[in-house]
């Protein structure tokens, strides 16, 4: 890597939006792959993404834009993957540009559908890119309080910790603080499960049951994670902190949670199609509902959480039994 290294976003949705507000603090410049080249024309033309958190202004100057993931790729050293995980497959795919010799920053926050890989797993499968230049962004941390620049913490998971603390430091602000880890597979696990935990928690939210109940379903939901990251990959980790339980937290009870919406939608009678089609955003424990209910077919760790909501999304069981059913195994 070279000393002043070459960033560059891919994605344009509003966690891209979010990054890339975040890597301008403390960069001169930045590139930036947009799929759509009319959306890059609007943002140069009014300096902020047409699409989402509009409220951000950017200076355009300080920006390179893209519409050639090739292009896009060649241009860095970094680069930072932000989006969602069911489309990261097709945007590489077109790559003839190697990614072995970069470095990943992964706020993905997903798993990949029909190969049931976490993001890390993947770029090291399909690009060969080793584990050690991969850092993985978990926490609780919305991109729209971003936006707002309320003060939040991400934490950067890498197994080299000083590739770790030169990421986190490109990130560190006045309103994020970066904490540091080496578990990238206990932190994009526990990524990926509290989105289909949120999904439950919409659900039973949307069946009208009450704090009490969420409040003992996200308590076991901790629970049921860490379970799972142990038997998957066993390590020393604290469970309580904020990259596994503060992230769940934030996305089990907060407004912004697309995933907690997406399960109210389910719970209030929407069928997975049309709640899909009216929330225009990617609920990521849509696709890793099945991809953990199938990984897990490995590991037999006790999920009943992950399986009821299994059972309601890909099984089309009515979600007011199910959690009924789920409401007696719960502690």
């Amino acid at each position: 890597m070279t000393l002043k290294p070459r960033i560059t976003v891919i994605g344009s949705g509003s966690w891209a939006t979010a990054i890339a507000k975040l890597l301008m603090n403390n960069t001169k410049r930045i590139g930036w792959f947009f799929r759509n080249p009319e959306n890059i024309e609007l943002f140069r033309q009014y300096h902020h993404n047409p699409s989402y958190l509009s409220g951000l202004e950017f200076d355009v100057r300080r920006i390179d834009f893209f519409d050639d993931i090739n292009a896009a790729v060649k241009n860095a050293d970094i680069l930072a993957l932000c989006i969602p995980s069911a489309f990261l497959e097709s945007t590489l795919t077109p790559l003839n540009t190697g990614l072995s010799n970069k470095c990943i920053i992964s706020g993905v926050k997903g798993i990949i559908p029909e190969r049931n890989l976490l993001v890390a797993q993947y770029l090291n499968q399909q690009f060969n890119v080793p584990f050690e230049r991969i850092c993985v962004l978990a926490g609780p941390c919305h991109a729209e309080e971003i936006a707002m620049e309320r003060l939040s913490y991400l934490t950067v998971a890498c197994p080299d910790m000083q590739l770790t603390h030169n990421i986190a430091n490109m990130l560190n602000c006045s309103y994020l603080r970066t904490p540091m880890s080496d578990d990238i597979f206990g932190t994009e696990y526990a990524s990926v499960l509290k989105n289909v935990v949120a999904i439950a928690c919409g659900i039973v939210n949307g069946l009208r049951y009450g704090d009490n109940f969420q409040a003992v379903l996200v308590a076991n939901a901790i629970q049921e994670i860490e379970r799972f990251v142990n038997k998957v990959h066993p390590a020393q980790r604290d469970i309580k902190s904020s990259a596994y339980l503060g992230d769940l937290l934030v996305t089990a009870y907060s407004q912004f949670s697309r995933n907690r919406t997406f399960g109210v939608m389910i719970g209030k009678g929407y069928s997975v199609r049309t709640a899909q089609l009216e929330m225009h955003m990617i609920a990521e424990g849509y696709y890793a509902t099945k991809c953990i209910h199938e990984i897990n077919r490995l590991h037999n760790v006790d999920m009943p959480i992950c399986e009821a909501v299994y059972n309601i999304l890909c099984d089309g069981a009515s979600p007011a039994h199910e959690i009924h059913i789920l409401t007696e195994k719960m502690k």
